[in-house]
């Protein structure tokens, strides 16, 4: 690649970006870029989502689904976005995904065909389709092949995004100090040569995913290092809700092997949790909704139990409540996944700790993806349309993605205009001569791991907070100083990126002062509960 200029730079490409592109390729002469860091445009947070896709039930409505999202956002969630997701997403489902896609969601053939709809924790009914437990794989892969088709769509993998290209920042022209703050593209590493290139834009969209990889346990692929929130937040566009970070509560927890992700729906199934010694324990933490309440409660339990007994594990048990063959078929890759790290969760208990997993927070968005800069957009996990406010409701994260990577197209396609002439930006300078030491990277890497999962992580305190603040105030000073001497690579960007906002979640967190969803402070008089009674009390 060298420097170019297309209509529309789409940056990431899971469902959110896909979305975009297809929204926009129905435009003939409207020419869409996307960008991937990955050299495989599969590798996304999407194509990791196991659990499903929220829909509409069969007993299902508009405002049932409004007031589960309310709920478990934990009276941080906007009502206004609720109601598009709820009256928007159901329709896309099967115009973009089924119809145009062709995504082959399960089906029962016993029941006329009919969807099989699962339910998963805070859902007051079941409204969550999927195909298997590999649906965000399924997804992803059925959109990436349609946008194949799609002759003014070029996907260019093996590409990281370095910076926005922001007004009047990068302008070469000094009156433009005197002009509103836009966004003109990206300057974009081309991993394979090492060179940096301008793409200019008339309209970018940020699709990066989330910060899982922030924290030492998380279920998000090694990409997630929160690069579109540290962009943004260089070029001063506004991020908010950084200290929600949703910890999924069960991860599979065996020595040498990756923290997988063991979706929601296994739960939602009737899965229990119980101590190493096989008592359940989610009775003492929610009476009511026990494994099914709100994934901040669960995940903040079984770190209870963690702590206070010094259990390395808890178990989470599907195989003493549904038979072997329902395993099998409902959950594919749980069993291929314990088979392949020797435990079979068709006959016995699987082993699980929390682990990062999802940010609630991100760039502030209106409800057609617009950013605080015109001509940026930011959809999906990267974005916080105010949908998951303080605490996400599970499988909702596909549809955002799905209704705002549509909407934002449907805004830009109908603000055509060209980007600016190459001339107008000045091309990327190099500084650093010095070939990266991926020691010192990895290196620095774990630190930031270690410093969030400890004193940034499920249960926060004033004075965990403030150890975080100085330790990564430092490192990051070193990490400037190695990234002006070095010449870029790939992970030396990410970095840099991971110790951005890892001080943005540490700053928001040190506040907040109030425990609301997955920002639970110890040190505190109000805890989840009590707000979410309040909440309900006035309802």
């Amino acid at each position: 690649m060298s420097d170019l200029r297309t209509h529309t730079l789409i940056i990431g490409c899971g469902i959110a970006g896909a979305a975009a592109a297809l929204r926009l390729s129905d435009d003939p002469n409207h020419h869409v870029t996307i960008i991937t860091r990955s050299p495989d445009a599969m590798s996304s947070n999407t194509a990791w989502a196991q659990g499903g896709i929220v829909t509409r039930g069969l007993d299902d409505s508009r405002d049932l689904l409004v007031e589960d999202i309310l709920r478990a956002g934990a009276g941080v969630s906007s009502p206004k976005a609720a109601r598009i997701l709820a009256d928007e997403g159901p329709a896309l489902v099967q115009s973009v995904l089924i119809e145009r896609a062709g995504v082959k969601f399960d089906h029962a053939p016993d029941q006329d065909d009919e969807l099989v709809y699962g339910l998963e924790a805070a859902h007051s009914t079941r409204r969550i389709i999927h195909v298997g437990d590999k649906t965000g794989q399924a997804v992803i892969a059925d959109m990436l092949q349609t946008l194949q088709r799609c002759p003014n769509v070029t996907l260019l993998t093996n590409h990281t995004a370095v910076d926005l290209i922001t007004f009047p920042h990068h302008s070469l022209d000094p009156l433009d100090v005197y002009e509103p703050m836009t966004c003109h593209g990206a300057y974009v590493l081309d991993r394979a040569t090492g060179e940096i290139d301008r793409v200019l834009a008339a309209h970018t969209i940020l699709a990066t995913g989330g910060l899982g990889q922030i924290y030492r346990n998380t279920t998000n692929p090694r990409g997630a290092r929160g690069d579109g929130i540290a962009m943004a937040w260089r070029a001063n566009v506004r991020v908010i809700n950084a200290e929600y970070v949703q910890f999924h509560p069960t991860a599979l927890s065996v020595r040498g092997a990756p923290n997988l992700l063991i979706s929601e729906a296994v739960r939602g199934e009737g899965a229990v949790l119980l101590t190493p010694d096989g008592q359940p324990f989610m009775h003492r933490y929610d009476p009511v909704w026990k494994e099914l309440a709100p994934r901040d409660v669960v995940a903040r339990a079984i770190h209870s139990e963690l702590l206070e007994n010094g259990y390395e594990h808890v178990l989470l048990d599907i195989a003493s409540k549904r038979d072997a063959a329902f395993i099998r078929e409902r959950f594919p890759q749980l069993v291929e996944t314990g088979a392949k790290y020797g435990i079979d969760a068709t006959r016995e208990p699987i082993p699980v700790v929390p682990a990062a997993h999802y940010f609630c927070g991100g760039i502030l968005v209106d409800e057609w993806g617009r950013t605080s800069f015109d001509g940026l957009y930011a959809v999906g996990e990267v974005s916080c349309t105010g949908l998951h406010g303080a605490n996400r409701l599970a499988s909702t994260s596909l549809l955002e993605g799905l209704v705002w990577g549509d909407r934002s197209a449907r805004y830009v396609s109908e603000r055509k205009r060209d980007p600016i002439a190459l001339d107008r930006v000045p091309a990327w300078q190099y500084l650093g001569v010095d070939e990266p030491d991926p020691a010192l990277i990895e290196g620095d890497m774990t630190t930031i791991k270690n410093v969030m999962w400890h004193y940034v992580g499920l249960v926060r305190t004033e004075e965990r907070l403030a150890r975080a603040d100085r330790e990564l105030r430092h490192l990051a000073h070193e990490i400037e100083n190695f990234y002006r001497r070095a010449r870029l690579n790939d992970a030396l960007i990410g970095l840099r990126n991971a110790i951005q906002v890892a001080r943005t979640v540490t700053f928001a967190a040190q506040r907040n002062k109030v425990s609301r969803g997955t920002h639970y402070r110890a040190d505190e008089q109000s805890s989840t509960h009590d707000i979410q009674d309040v909440l309900m009390r006035r309802s």
